[in-house]
């Protein structure tokens, strides 16, 4: 059996390429975990950056090929999860002075608005609700191409990014450096690498 179960015995993948367009896609799909990555980037002490995730999300897709403006997108992101490659650093993110991730346990978003910018570009804009805050952003979307599996899924692929101030949902925690500038930025980057399966 194969990793969703399926016999391995399954034709190797067969891949569409990128510039083919979401014509032949229209649907609903499910996120795969396993093989996406919710990201983000954040500035340090003025002089670096750290990168980080999360391990714990669902989402689903709707492609509308004929009319892309009538896709959507969901994410919820059990905050819990965030991973930097550093325990301590972990910890203090999920503390009060962070996310407080005991009482605001998940990041949500839901689409209100998707764009075909020509090529493989889109634009999604939705809500993202944090802390209790609920505020508009807009993400950037390249279409990588879809596929068939080896276990018979179809798949599609994007890569997103978009930048938001931290501040605007109440991440205000920081700390001076004594050669000025301040400890984390408000900029923080997020990236989204996405591969999604199609409901059957």
């Amino acid at each position: 059996m194969g990793i969703f179960g399926r016999k391995d015995s399954t034709p190797a993948t067969t891949t569409a390429p990128a510039g083919t367009g979401l014509t032949a896609l229209t649907g609903d799909y499910t996120i795969d975990p396993a093989h996406t990555t919710i990201g983000f980037t954040a500035r340090h002490a003025m002089v670096t950056n750290v990168k980080g995730g999360f391990d714990d999300f669902t989402g689903t897709l709707h492609l509308d090929g004929a009319d892309p403006g009538r896709s959507t997108a969901t994410l919820d992101v059990r905050m819990e999860s965030i991973d930097t490659g550093n325990a301590d650093r972990d910890g203090h993110l999920k503390s009060s002075d962070f996310f407080k991730t005991d009482e605001f346990p998940t990041m949500t978003f839901r689409s209100t608005k998707a764009e075909a910018l020509g090529g493989d570009e889109y634009r999604i804009t939705g809500d993202l609700s944090l802390l209790g805050v609920t505020k508009p952003i807009s993400i950037d979307l390249e279409f990588n191409g879809a596929a068939k599996d080896p276990f018979g899924n179809e798949r599609v692929g994007f890569e997103g990014k978009t930048e938001i101030l931290r501040s605007e949902w109440g991440l205000t925690w920081n700390a001076a450096l004594e050669t000025g500038g301040v400890l984390v930025s408000d900029k923080i980057k997020l990236n989204f690498d996405i591969s999604a399966i199609k409901n059957v």
